[in-house]
């Protein structure tokens, strides 16, 4: 089925140096855009990560440090890729839990600005587990009896996270071929940071989702107890949650 596209529309997937959102970079991306008319671009780099890529990540993506040396680094591309991105709606394959915070937090230490939380996300996954639960090769041999050649690389795993959407909107007469509908049911928890550490309930208040306070709405924790914020901001959080409970605290306490 084609996609019912209002915008253009990105599918990306991200190798990493690891699987650590603050500390991990990225390797590898490509993206598969999709314009309203169903015509497709992709592109696909690789990147020079500044860091080693240790041996369990080569083993998986098959790519070595000698491989990136002499690839851009993110801070280089990064204006370029914010504008490739933007105004697209954007889908991925456990693209809420991964790809996108590590991207986001890419984008952070390059001083680029680029807030996903204007576009409608859509994570593949989230439909699929809905649905048949499964991996991202097992869905693409259940929806489009394929078997994924590849895998854990970026171009693979890209193209069959688009393949298995729209096998998914063919299967499923309950899945509206609309992005708000896929992203409203991709991300139902409703994310305030891009790592999930604080989201909004019901009432559209923040709480957090971890630890002692799980549960607990931001604004008591950060009066009652003022060292969290300290602790958060000085421990390994990623950047955008930072920057999220700084915005939480400014509004509650106007400085």
């Amino acid at each position: 089925m084609k996609l019912n596209l209002k915008n253009p529309i990105i599918f990306f997937d991200v190798e990493t140096t690891g699987l650590d959102i603050v500390k991990d970079r990225i390797v590898e991306i490509s993206i598969l855009k999709i314009s309203p008319d169903n015509s497709e671009e992709c592109k696909t780099r690789r990147l020079n990560p500044t860091i080693p890529i240790p041996k369990e990540a080569q083993a998986l993506h098959g790519i070595s440090d000698a491989d990136v040396a002499a690839c851009p680094t993110f801070p280089e591309v990064a204006k370029n890729l914010a504008a490739y991105m933007e105004g697209c709606d954007i889908a991925g394959y456990n693209s809420l839990k991964f790809d996108i915070p590590i991207l986001a937090e890419e984008f952070i230490r390059a001083d680029v600005h680029f807030d996903f939380h204007k576009r409608k996300l859509i994570d593949v996954q989230t439909v699929f587990y809905k649905m048949e639960p499964r991996t991202l090769s097992g869905a693409y041999k259940f929806y489009c009896n394929k078997t994924l050649e590849n895998a854990h690389s970026a171009e693979a795993d890209t193209r069959a996270t688009y393949e298995v959407l729209q096998a998914q909107l063919d299967k499923y007469d309950t899945l509206q071929n609309d992005m708000a509908h896929l992203a409203a049911l991709s991300n139902e928890k409703r994310l305030l940071d891009y790592a999930g550490r604080f989201v909004l309930n019901d009432k559209g208040e923040a709480v957090i989702t971890f630890g002692k306070h799980k549960g607990k709405r931001v604004t008591d924790v950060l009066k009652n107890e003022p060292a969290y914020y300290t602790w958060i901001m000085t421990s390994d959080f990623t950047l955008d949650t930072k920057r999220v409970l700084t915005a939480l605290k400014l509004q509650q306490f106007g400085k």
